[in-house]
């Protein structure tokens, strides 16, 4: 039975649930079609084609993320601010597969929109990080250090790549404590630095 009342809105969650399900990667507009009941031209009222819902997807999921990140680091600093910001981010990664795989998308440079949500992802991992009193110049060298760390172990978890019998939750708090050590020891620019380019 057709479902009344569509909206992009419905429509991108839908199409979130199904990434969920079946991945990211498999999203199609006759999959989100069937799902809502509708013929796959009735879809064209609420997205702009395959990617404008892979778009819609992913300012969601990104909105989302940045508020369940936001929600963990809240009331918290430094090392235990960081440790509940990527069980958070493990957590999500886990729990919503292909919403977390939308989010990895980096936004139109166009799309004031996109950007937005993801900046708002953004937004909590520079506040937390900036409590460890970074240089700003390193804080988004930090966040590049701290993405490419989780996500690589997230990535490598999902796809079965840990098959050592030890504990991949104590791995996970290695990697985070390592992460926490080296935001404690940053390099900073030492007195007096500066001169000529070269």
């Amino acid at each position: 039975m057709p479902r009344a009342g569509l909206t992009p809105a419905t429509v991108a969650e839908e199409a979130a649930r199904l990434c969920d399900e079946n991945g990211y990667g498999r999203l199609s507009l006759a999959a989100v079609a069937k799902r809502l009941g509708v013929a796959v031209p009735s879809l064209y009222k609420h997205v702009n084609g395959l990617e404008g819902l892979r778009r819609d997807v992913a300012v969601l999921s990104a909105r989302e993320f940045g508020e369940v990140l936001g929600r963990a680091a809240m009331g918290r600093s430094e090392a235990d601010a960081v440790r509940t910001l990527a069980a958070a981010y493990r957590s999500y990664a886990r729990t919503r597969p292909g919403r977390y795989a939308a989010v990895q998308r980096a936004p139109d440079p166009v799309d004031d929109e996109a950007i937005a949500a993801s900046n708002s992802v953004l937004e909590v991992i520079l506040a937390v990080f900036r409590g460890f009193d970074l240089p700003e110049e390193a804080l988004i060298d930090a966040v590049r250090v701290f993405r490419s760390a989780v996500h690589g172990f997230v990535d490598l978890e999902a796809r079965g790549g840990f098959g050592l019998p030890q504990s991949t939750d104590h791995t996970y708090e290695v990697l985070v404590d390592g992460l926490i050590t080296a935001l404690r020891n940053w390099p900073r620019p030492s007195a007096g630095a500066g001169g000529e380019a070269s």
